[in-house]
């Protein structure tokens, strides 16, 4: 009889590991196959009802905003539908009317605006027509001033005398005048002081003596009348 080894005895048994898991396996695995499809299952049914609750607001708010827009749609359409329905209803009388009030409210319209550009170029033409007025009487003003130095002075001949009245009447057809008097009192918008002289008789400031005459176009002051003013002396 061969002698016990209990080390090769031990190693011939079979492992309990291995014996649970194939003497288990087909129990196990069935429970377990089928709580994995319940689980899946239910985690199906869990996602269906999800979406469900999620497309539930979500359409009926996409309803509720679809809603206005259709209606608005809608109204303009029937609006639309009113107005043509309104100039169908129209008699060719009516129509004709119509028209005739849509050229009529143009034409006023057309003639507002001639009439606006008419008095625009009337002020601008007059504009430059002063402005050429003032670019001779200024270029001529020291031959004026000469003209009324030898006039003061009595110096002039009557062929002289003539051609100075013509050249004062030109002026004037050009609505230029020529201000400054001996005499007058003295204002500052339209004389220029070059010399103050104390007069005891003077009782307010007053033009003396006229050096050069001043020129004006209506109320625009071309050239300021140079003058020596008599003031009172205290």
């Amino acid at each position: 009889m061969s002698e016990f080894n209990k080390d090769d005895y031990l190693n011939d048994l079979p492992d309990a590991d291995n014996l649970s898991a194939t003497g288990q396996a087909g129990p196990s695995d069935g429970a377990a196959a089928g709580s994995a499809g319940k689980a899946s299952d239910s985690a199906k049914s869990a996602d269906a009802s999800a979406d469900k609750g999620a497309a539930g607001p979500a359409g009926d708010k996409a309803s509720a905003e679809a809603g206005p827009s259709d209606k608005t749609g809608d109204s303009a359409a029937a609006g639309a539908d009113d107005g043509a329905a309104a100039d169908d209803s129209l008699t060719p009388l009516g129509k004709a009317k119509k028209e005739a009030a849509d050229y009529l409210e143009a034409l006023q319209r057309e003639r507002a605006e001639f009439v606006n550009y008419r008095n625009r170029a009337q002020r601008e033409q007059e504009r430059f027509r002063q402005h050429g007025i003032i670019d001779v009487l200024t270029a001529l003003l020291p031959a004026l001033d000469d003209i009324d130095r030898i006039r003061e002075h009595s110096e002039m001949d009557d062929s002289f005398k003539a051609v100075a009245a013509k050249i004062d009447k030109a002026f004037e057809k050009f609505g230029v005048e020529k201000f400054g008097e001996k005499g007058e009192e003295f204002d500052p918008t339209k004389h220029e002081a070059i010399l103050h002289k104390p007069d005891a008789e003077a009782e307010k400031e007053t033009v003396d003596t006229v050096v050069e005459a001043g020129y004006r176009i209506g109320d625009r002051v071309i050239r300021a009348a140079r003058v020596v003013v008599a003031s009172p002396q205290n």
